[in-house]
């Protein structure tokens, strides 16, 4: 651990944990399912190196039913025929997001989520993403959080 963060900031890590409700509940308000919800997780968290959230993301996906096949094909998951089309563009515009100083989101990113979901959809999958990022960002930079150590 480089620094405990929830101890030396714990009002900005209890206003992450609102952040992450508060997204939550614009996902559940929207109807995006959790399976998705926890891939969308993996795959920010992995572009991020994110080791403590890959871990947790990952528990948390099998929790809610999701195949150790399809977690383990997320580095890879344009190669593979386990996922939706509406599964691809979430996890497309995850990455386009999660790498947005690369290219700042294209429009043609934006037009391939906006065939497969709905506004407030697409504002529930920002909110999502945005959030996994923040948490990506805290992890990376204080290892406050030893992966492995997540129980769900």
């Amino acid at each position: 651990m480089r620094l405990d963060f929830d101890k030396h900031a714990p009002g900005f890590a209890r206003a992450m944990t609102h952040l992450d409700h508060a997204a939550t509940k614009e996902l559940d308000g929207a109807g995006i399912d959790p399976g998705l919800r926890e891939l969308i997780r993996i795959r920010a968290s992995q572009l991020n190196g994110c080791a403590y959230c890959v871990d947790m993301h990952s528990k948390d996906a099998r929790t809610v039913g999701e195949t150790e096949q399809r977690v383990y094909a997320l580095p890879v998951w344009r190669e593979t025929p386990f996922f939706t089309s509406r599964e691809r563009a979430a996890l497309a515009f995850t990455e386009e997001v999660t790498l947005a100083a690369r290219n700042h989101v294209p429009d043609e990113a934006f037009a391939a989520v906006a065939a497969e979901f709905t506004e407030p959809e697409i504002g529930a999958l920002v909110s999502l993403i945005v959030t996994i990022n923040a948490w990506n960002a805290i992890g990376v930079s204080t290892r406050t959080w030893e992966p492995g150590s997540y129980q769900p």
